[in-house]
């Protein structure tokens, strides 16, 4: 067992499949995390680049449901990156798996209930706005909910209110900095609005052209529910889309999902180097 640097989980009432996990989490590594982050497809790798990480498959975690899509291994990685405590979720969790809204954000109420108060959310989008071509990292600065899904919804539970405000869901001063030290670091990013589908079909050439209208700038099948649940637990958010193909009707090829994997292998390194850069000024 892991005990360096052992403090208390978070000071909220968690529900009991949440506080079986944590306890679970708790008895293979002791150390809080500065910063949970969320990894998307195609960018599982930079878990790999975790030190003395303690690995905890998430078949083992009492209540955390499975992850099957291609690119996401299932795995909890606590360890040391760029000299801060960190907690990798290794494998994203989709609605379009059959999993209930509520179940897709039992990595995020883990991640705080193990003491996490700033968690980064990344992901592979498609791109909607015509400046945001394959291979654009885009700082996500608010979004647009078309699955109509809330996590939130149901019976009121751990201690996040009941209405949650999101006129802010991602920190805003936060993406200042990470925009600093991605310039710093000679790479180039955009700020976007990302827009939520459900999927797992992509979007139709319509579905596209409407969207562009209702402003935004890539589209993607995650993260709007982890933020949801973030923001009620009262974490700070920053969200990053690796811009890995066009949005439907916006090339000539038809889409899948290879074409998304291949085209995240291929902003590795730069992205690899923000996210670093990132962790480096967390505390």
């Amino acid at each position: 067992m892991n005990d360096a640097k052992s403090e208390p989980a978070a000071s909220f009432e968690m529900d009991d499949d949440v506080g079986v996990a944590v306890s679970h989490v708790r008895d293979a590594d002791r150390r809080r995390p500065v910063v949970a982050l969320i990894l998307g497809s195609g960018l599982g790798h930079l878990a790999d680049s975790v030190t003395d990480a303690t690995v905890l498959k998430s078949s083992s975690l009492p209540g955390y449901p499975e992850a099957t899509v291609a690119g996401h291994h299932g795995r909890l990685v606590i360890g040391m990156l760029e000299g801060k405590v960190v907690a990798i979720v290794q494998g994203r969790i989709h609605h379009y798996e059959g999993h209930d809204i509520r179940r897709i954000t039992f990595p995020v109420r883990l991640v705080r209930g193990l003491g996490c108060s700033r968690l980064i959310v990344t992901n592979a989008a498609g791109g909607i706005n015509p400046l945001y071509v394959p291979g654009t990292i885009m700082f996500i600065v608010d979004h647009i909910n078309m699955a109509f899904q809330n996590p939130l919804a149901g019976a009121l539970r751990d201690s996040g209110p009941r209405f949650t405000d999101m006129a802010e869901p991602y920190d805003l001063a936060w993406t200042d900095q990470a925009e600093a030290i991605a310039l710093e670091r000679g790479i180039p990013t955009r700020r976007g609005v990302y827009l939520w589908t459900s999927g797992p079909s992509y979007e139709s050439k319509a579905e596209i052209r409407f969207f562009g209208r209702a402003g935004a700038d890539a589209v993607g099948m995650s993260t709007v529910p982890e933020v949801l649940q973030a923001r009620n637990l009262g974490m700070r958010v920053l969200g990053i889309s690796s811009i890995t193909n066009a949005a439907a009707g916006l090339n000539d090829s038809p889409l899948n999902h290879d074409e998304v994997l291949t085209a995240g292998i291929e902003m590795r390194e730069e992205l690899e180097t923000l996210i670093r850069g990132i962790v480096r000024h967390c505390d």
